[in-house]
């Protein structure tokens, strides 16, 4: 662009202020002063943590009253399309916080505005700079799994995140967005795109639990295919007894299994190689992770809007809606296999 890149987060929460804001101070063409929230405390929150911050209870009027090239869209995720659909009519591009968008309908209309302004839009894939999946990308990529015909990717927790606050209020309400396939299943999505070089998902079949009197599902299992021929299955669960993050991805010529930050590759031989690479320390808000989300929105805000990095992004986004909007109609259909509507 030649100049500073002028941005501002909308939805000054906790992944924000411990996870973002940290991420965005990591890039020096990159100026981040301006914080909307309605909130008063996050608002005060901001006058604690930035120097000479600007805070606005408003987004529209902080949009009047800034001249942006970027909003962060951190707020939760029933309010994410609206923002940035407010934001790109601005002329603003835009990084939102998973879930772009609760509907292939809102995520279509917001990307027909962006293309319209030419502007960029993505969306937060922030697991993709974790030192294990990356890891386990480069040795996919690299040809040392041979051609991967299945993976699974599980998350167990014992309750939803942040439960008791904020953050587990709209978890668990649908309304809100919440529901443990949006909060879970959409990292376990896009990263069977990415680590596969961007298969698209094809038909999902899918079973989800719900808590007695609650529309938010609590535990997941699917059975996704790729393009290519890999299966790939997901267990979400909030009800376990224990909390884990594992992942096996299995090829011809070998299998890599991830276990929290360590990572297994076994030959055919059944030799084993430790792959593990040191993560920065666990914040559990992964600010590590969000830098290297910076910079690759920074990439592409300077390579526009048709550039291979905002296209990618785009399209992981819309099939995790997609794969969505299937797992909840496979569900209803006692888990039939779902065409993946691209």
């Amino acid at each position: 662009m030649g100049r500073m890149i002028r941005g501002a987060i909308s939805g000054f929460g906790e992944v924000a202020a411990r996870a973002h804001l940290i991420g965005w101070r990591t890039r020096p063409n990159i100026t981040l002063n301006v914080i909307h929230d309605p909130i008063s405390e996050r608002r005060h929150e901001a006058l604690r943590l930035i120097d000479g911050v600007r805070v606005y209870d408003d987004l529209e009027l902080m949009l009047d009253g800034e001249a942006l090239d970027f909003v962060d869209i951190a707020s939760p995720p029933s309010l994410h399309a609206k923002s940035a659909a407010t934001a790109l009519a601005a002329d603003a591009s835009v990084l939102v916080e998973k879930p772009f968008a609760l509907s292939l309908e809102e995520f279509d209309a917001l990307a027909r505005v962006a293309d319209a302004k030419r502007r960029v839009m993505m969306c937060v894939h922030n697991w993709k700079y974790s030192p294990p999946y990356a890891t386990a990308r480069e040795a996919i990529a690299n040809g040392r799994l041979g051609v991967v015909h299945s993976m699974s990717l599980d998350r167990l927790r014992t309750q939803p995140a942040g439960k008791g606050g904020a953050g587990g209020r709209w978890r668990q309400s649908a309304a809100s967005g919440g529901g443990i396939l949006i909060d879970h299943g959409w990292h376990i999505f896009y990263l069977m795109q990415w680590l596969l070089g961007g298969a698209a998902p094809e038909t999902v079949a899918a079973r989800l639990e719900f808590p007695p009197g609650s529309d938010a599902d609590d535990a997941a299992e699917m059975r996704i295919e790729m393009a290519g021929g890999c299966v790939a299955t997901s267990r979400l669960s909030w009800r376990s007894g224990r909390r884990s993050t594992s992942a096996a991805i299995e090829g011809d010529r070998g299998r890599l299994d991830i276990e929290g930050d360590q990572v297994t590759f076994t030959d055919r031989d059944g030799r084993a190689q430790d792959l593990t690479v040191a993560d920065a320390p666990d914040d559990s808000y992964h600010a590590a992770w969000f830098a290297g989300m910076a910079c690759d929105f920074e990439e592409a805000l300077i390579a526009g809007n048709e550039s291979t990095m905002a296209r990618s992004n785009r399209i992981e986004a819309r099939n995790c809606v997609a794969i969505i909007e299937a797992a909840r109609i496979s569900s209803s259909e006692g888990g039939r296999a779902r065409k993946i509507d691209r």
